[in-house]
């Protein structure tokens, strides 16, 4: 990957909806090139896709919740179980693997506060080898990046 493709994907990070004809003129590339790097940064899987960004509350889900859990055992069985679920679970956006005392650190997103406790009972609760779970509840956002730092 050279400057020029770091060039594309920072753009692209900003604008995901420019036509290459844009993106070729901000990169100072003719289109032809500039599409040929692009499908190129396609098919290697550095851009995975392209994405809308949605405003969570206008969404419906103004809750930000950041839970840690510890998992009881640490064996193949109980992390593989844990991880496959977690993939599962639409409420959960992110989830982390930790150093530190904590396992895995999850970004829960919910309607209310009576939609993460039911989260909590029926779908977090349920799942095998937890062993504890730290919940923080999210006031603001201060910063939220739409792209990785530009090289």
């Amino acid at each position: 990957m050279d400057k020029i493709d770091r060039k594309i994907l920072h753009e692209l990070q900003l604008d995901g909806r420019l036509s290459n004809q844009d993106l070729a003129q901000r990169v100072n590339l003719s289109p032809s090139p500039c599409l040929r790097r692009v499908r190129r940064l396609e098919e290697q899987g550095v851009i995975r896709g392209y994405t809308a960004i949605i405003d969570q509350k206008r969404y419906g889900y103004p809750l930000t919740v950041f839970t840690r859990i510890s998992l009881a055992r640490h064996d193949t069985e109980t992390v593989a179980k844990f991880e496959r679920r977690v993939r599962e679970i639409d409420e959960i956006i992110d989830c982390f693997v930790l150093t530190g005392q904590r396992d895995y650190q999850l970004r829960v997103v919910a309607a209310s506060l009576e939609d993460y406790e039911r989260f909590m009972r029926d779908t977090l609760h349920t799942i095998p080898g937890i062993g504890s779970i730290d919940t923080s509840f999210a006031f603001g956002v201060v910063k939220q990046a739409p792209s990785l730092p530009h090289l």
